[in-house]
């Protein structure tokens, strides 16, 4: 089970050090967007259409890997003087919360990708570009999302029966702020 693990948290570490070079290729985009506007006097009308298409891609398909390291936005006002089982606890807690989300997002993202590949949709531009390449990602993105909740979790409870957590395997752990000098509550 911990080989399953470790192989979820690699791949969505592999795909989220992949998916940043997607910023470089908007970059360009946009970057040629500008110079036809200024030097050609109009910009080309696929540019900015594929840039929105590619963030699009590029956040949905980043949540595994933000998780695996423990880089999504968290109030640290309270929690982050927490001991680390407390903040284990409250993770496992909330974990429902999380759950849900990314279960409606599963869902309801596969229902998206189904349509737009069975209609092969496109935009209503004037390029017409192709949409379902881009909704088919969030059903792949909310799977990715919620096995590395379901490893998150289970780390959770390793921490709250003092098993130990490699970081190879379960991603980013919180430190112990206590250890560190910081207030235990």
């Amino acid at each position: 089970m911990q080989n399953l693990a470790r192989a979820i948290t690699r791949f969505n570490r592999f795909i989220g050090r992949w998916v940043c070079l997607a910023v470089l290729i908007i970059f360009v985009l946009l970057l040629a967007d500008v110079v036809m506007r200024y030097l050609v006097g109009s910009p080309a009308i696929w540019t900015a259409e594929l840039a929105t298409l590619i963030f699009g891609v590029y956040a949905i398909i980043g949540g595994g890997f933000l998780l695996a390291e423990r880089g999504h936005v968290n109030v640290d006002i309270i929690y982050g003087s927490f001991s680390q089982k407390r903040k284990a606890l409250i993770d496992i807690v909330t974990w429902p919360l999380f759950a849900l989300f990314v279960c409606v997002l599963l869902w309801q993202g596969f229902d998206i990708a189904k349509e737009a590949i069975e209609d092969m949709e496109r935009s209503n531009s004037v390029w017409k570009a192709p949409l379902w390449p881009t909704k088919s990602f969030i059903p792949v993105a909310a799977t990715l999302l919620l096995l590395q909740g379901l490893i998150r979790l289970w780390a959770d409870v390793r921490i709250l029966m003092g098993l130990p957590v490699d970081e190879e395997t379960f991603g980013v752990q919180i430190p112990d702020e206590s250890e560190a000098g910081g207030v235990q509550l």
